[in-house]
């Protein structure tokens, strides 16, 4: 039998104010035909489906025919919500969608309640009977205030509701061991230690406070996890598929892709990678703007989403024209200024008590409102204007 381990798709999901929605559909078609062509039985979807509680019609329409052809194809698919579900959306109509091959798992009662797979063939999936057999799991993200009481835990941690959601699996997981050999795959949305988090997954927790140790999910055959956006292996049986397209600039060196599980009667046979296809490449460009402006190194980012620090001693005037008339889609722009004398922190009022004359007080509040002194044609007009404000002051 083959899995195909995917998570954090954030549908409804806009990349610096860009809508990614048609971003989104592509990778769909790509994973509709990474099915087919690797005879997958088993899509995983381990959580952030939606990218808001309340997703819009149109974003509710994209998962309804992922859903739809992912079936068709021949897969089942197996789903988990996210710190960025609602659950309680997400899992409505949970019985009626399992007689049509999506299994949701949203809620705590349904911990223990595995997908349960015949792996030789001989085995009746809804039974007990002999035969090896695979059984699915899905842990949703646990808020600790919320289900620490429903779990019996006493004090509200990712650890503790964590070790509880895994302590009931691994009790089913005894139960029906005892009929005939089960392999055991669990979904998890969590932040495990070891993994590697990116600017993307909001409200993260990182130093360890809100993470999971990893032999939590000891015993299992494969544990695929979603939560961070990089696809990464804790373990060999531990993995983060990451999501599958960038969804901030930290992730522009991520190799997006998924893990296909293959699982027999002696258990996980293999995992092995697959990558898909980014819609647009990401730059991170930084540099003084007449080199970024003039420099063939940088040809190939003239048609990716930029993020761009221009590291000028003085900001450049109209930078982010000057700049998008290169690279179109500049999204990010900062500053950064390398190699000036360093001025001392001042605040702008100190600053606006020592100058020295009308001039001054002018070319000082230009130079705090967009970081760069004015230039001679710039002071020119400026002392123009003064001018005629004095002569206007002194015929009144």
């Amino acid at each position: 039998m083959r899995l195909l381990h995917t998570s954090d798709w954030h549908l409804g999901r806009s990349f610096h104010g860009v809508g990614m929605l048609d971003a989104q559909r592509s990778f769909v078609d790509q994973l509709v035909s990474a099915v087919t062509e690797n005879a997958v039985d088993v899509v995983l979807i381990a959580g952030d489906v939606y990218d808001r509680a309340l997703p819009g019609v149109d974003v509710v329409g994209l998962l309804d025919d992922a859903l739809v052809r992912l079936t068709g194809a021949g897969a089942k698919v197996v789903l988990t919500s996210g710190n960025h579900d609602s659950a309680i959306r997400l899992g409505f109509a949970s019985r009626l969608l399992e007689r049509g091959g999506v299994h949701l798992r949203t809620r705590l009662a349904e911990l223990d309640q595995p997908l349960l797979l015949p792996l030789d063939g001989t085995a009746a999936a809804d039974t007990g009977a002999e035969g090896a057999m695979l059984a699915i799991y899905g842990i949703p993200w646990l808020e600790p205030r919320l289900v620490a009481e429903p779990l019996g835990v006493e004090t509200a941690s990712h650890f503790e509701v964590t070790r509880a959601a895994t302590d009931l699996i691994r009790a089913d997981l005894q139960r029906r061991s005892a009929l005939g050999t089960v392999h055991s795959v669990v979904l998890a949305h969590t932040f495990a230690s070891g993994g590697i988090s990116s600017d993307s997954e909001r409200d993260l927790s990182i130093g360890g406070v809100g993470a999971v140790p990893l032999d939590l999910f000891d015993g299992f055959s494969y544990t695929a996890l979603g939560h961070l956006h990089g696809r990464q292996s804790l373990s060999p049986q531990v993995r983060y598929s990451g999501s599958p397209l960038a969804y901030s600039f930290s992730e522009a060196k991520h190799q997006k892709g998924g893990w296909l599980i293959d699982v027999g009667p002696a258990g996980v046979a293999g995992v092995t990678e697959l990558a898909w296809k980014a819609p647009r490449t990401l730059a991170v460009l930084r540099g003084e703007i007449t080199e970024l402006l003039e420099s063939s190194d940088h040809t190939w980012a003239e048609d990716a989403y930029c993020q761009i620090t221009v590291t000028d001693v003085q900001r450049p005037a109209q930078a982010m024209e000057r700049l998008r008339s290169r690279f179109p889609d500049t999204l990010v722009l900062g500053f950064d200024p390398q190699g000036g004398a360093v001025k001392p922190a001042a605040s702008y009022s100190s600053r606006l008590a020592e100058a020295e004359d009308d001039l001054s007080v002018c070319c000082g509040f230009l130079d705090h409102v967009r970081g760069r002194q004015p230039d001679d044609a710039e002071r020119a007009a400026l002392a123009a204007a003064l001018d005629n404000v004095r002569l206007q002051e002194a015929s009144l």
